[in-house]
């Protein structure tokens, strides 16, 4: 899958957040979007996932008849998790949603490290296990790009080392990934669009 970002405005609010973004992504590559609050890095996540009309500019997956929002997984900085389910039933809806194709649930649980909380209702997770199981809906639904929202949020060192490995491997299978974030993200070899609220660096 290759994507290409062609000329995209944002603006919300009546404001202009960005104007004339352009950037490509291939299999294998990862961007990592930073910048001050109200920037538009997550409207830049909502856009390519098909969640926000650009003013100008469109998004094309060059190589495929499917539509970017058919490809990806978009994790926001909410974490969307169904209070009145398990933390197991909340992954199996999420696999249902998405498509599936991924891991086992049970296998998705244990690798973010929450294995043992499958029967627990997920309104008593802690913030960080939350965040744990809303990445864990990455594994268990085949999608070749991630779109992150602030994915390292609430996540302890340990979580934090998961993730990127999750990451790694993504990658390595020749997903991609853009991740929008205003904290240290080491993610090796990615590239960096730098959003100001007044333009694009």
């Amino acid at each position: 899958m290759r994507l290409a970002v062609e000329g995209l405005t944002c603006i919300r609010g009546g404001r202009k957040l960005f104007r004339g973004l352009s950037f490509g992504l291939g299999q294998g590559e990862a961007i990592v979007v930073t910048g001050p609050n109200g920037a538009g890095k997550t409207s830049l996540l909502r856009l390519v996932a098909g969640l926000l009309t650009p003013a100008e500019g469109r998004v094309v997956v060059e190589d495929s008849v499917q539509m970017a929002n058919e490809l990806s997984h978009f994790v926001g900085h909410l974490d969307a998790v169904k209070g009145a389910l398990t933390v197991g039933e909340n992954l199996d809806f999420g696999r249902t949603l998405l498509g599936g194709g991924g891991i086992e649930t049970d296998a998705a649980l244990k690798k973010l490290g929450i294995g043992s909380l499958a029967d627990v209702p997920a309104q008593i997770l802690s913030a960080g296990q939350r965040r744990r199981l809303a990445l864990a809906r990455l594994l268990v639904a085949t999608r070749p790009l991630w779109l992150l929202d602030e994915p390292s949020t609430a996540l302890d060192s340990e979580g934090q080392r998961t993730l990127i490995q999750l990451i790694v491997e993504h990658r390595a299978s020749g997903g991609s990934v853009i991740a929008a974030t205003h904290m240290a993200l080491d993610i090796s070899g990615a590239r960096e669009i730098v959003l100001t609220g007044e333009g694009v660096d």
